[in-house]
């Protein structure tokens, strides 16, 4: 009952911190355009702070509680991860340098030993990695963080989509019994869905860099310290989608403030539409509205969709390999 009412107490403190958080930016004029809305509409950022004092506080108490070693391993993630999207937000680092900086954060999960270095592949079984395994992880974290980042164009959709990613690691960990990382999961669901209450179509504060840098590395963190990797890839999969054809398009690690052509723009109703200049990035986005030009909010839901999908095939996926 103490573990859950953790989880309760993650969701209260965030979401006091973010209510409390959007009125001191607002305050301090740090405000940002909403760019996909009619007209100028300016939302508070960043609202990582937010997200990073619900995970980490609710972190902390989980240790004390658990005495589980991994969950340090996870709170060094967060802190790492955060701290570099906190610099991001105010400094702005280039697109090739974020990845880089982000492979710090993998660090405590190796440095801790927080891991098995074996992959469990539906029909296959399981496959010992000892060499490979801890290069994965050093790439798994920046790939997580950054995926979960690039995804976070329009309201509500990068906390929504690790809600609902975030089930099937939340399934497959009671199936395996590692009550632990249930409520590490818990906590990360809970933080996310306190701050959803406001970032939520229409947004009344983003996340900025700390906030999808924060929650896509503790995704990322889960999945690896959990033993269900290949689980949490499968279920992100739509937002792996966008980063590669954004990277593909883009041929380089290019900062999304520094894109010189848009890849949707946004008519005087509000509607959205593809971008036709062929410099401009492929996205997601972009491939939702081409030849079907939509407002934001029901480009929101289809990418709601396209997650759940994704998040009930990777369940299905997990709960087969458990079972075989």
């Amino acid at each position: 009952l103490f573990e859950y009412g953790l989880v309760l107490m993650s969701f209260i403190i965030t979401y006091f911190a973010t209510k409390i958080l959007i009125s001191l930016l607002i305050d301090s004029k740090r405000v940002v355009l909403d760019y996909h809305k009619e007209g100028k509409k300016f939302v508070a950022y960043p609202g990582g702070p937010a997200l990073i004092i619900g995970l980490i506080s609710s972190l902390v108490l989980a240790f004390v509680i658990t005495n589980d070693i991994r969950i340090i391993a996870i709170l060094g993630v967060v802190i790492i991860s955060s701290a570099i999207g906190l610099v991001d937000d105010f400094r702005t680092l280039s697109g090739r340098k974020k990845p880089l900086l982000l492979v710090l954060a993998s660090v405590p999960i190796i440095l801790l030993g927080t891991y098995e270095p074996n992959l469990n592949f539906l029909f296959f079984g399981s496959v010992k990695l000892s060499i490979i395994y801890p290069l994965l992880v050093l790439i798994s974290i920046p790939v997580t963080a950054n995926t979960i980042n690039t995804i976070d164009v329009l309201n509500g959709v990068s906390t929504g989509f690790v809600i609902i990613t975030s089930i099937p690691l939340l399934i497959l960990l009671v199936l395996i019994g590692d009550s632990n990382m249930v409520l590490v999961t818990l906590i990360l669901i809970s933080v996310c869905l306190a701050f959803f209450v406001f970032h939520r179509y229409p947004s009344k504060i983003f996340p900025g860099d700390s906030g999808t840098l924060t929650i896509g590395a503790m995704y990322g963190a889960i999945a690896i310290v959990g033993g269900i990797e290949l689980i949490g890839v499968f279920a992100i999969l739509p937002a792996i989608l966008n980063s590669f054809f954004y990277l593909a398009s883009m041929r380089d690690f290019v900062e999304h403030k520094n894109i010189k052509v848009r890849p949707t723009r946004v008519l005087s109703d509000g509607t959205i539409e593809a971008e036709s200049n062929e410099n401009a990035p492929i996205t997601l986005v972009r491939l939702i509205v081409a030849g079907n030009p939509s407002k934001e909010l029901p480009i929101v839901n289809t990418i709601f969709v396209l997650s759940l999908v994704s998040a009930v095939l990777a369940t299905i996926m997990g709960v087969l390999t458990w079972m075989i």
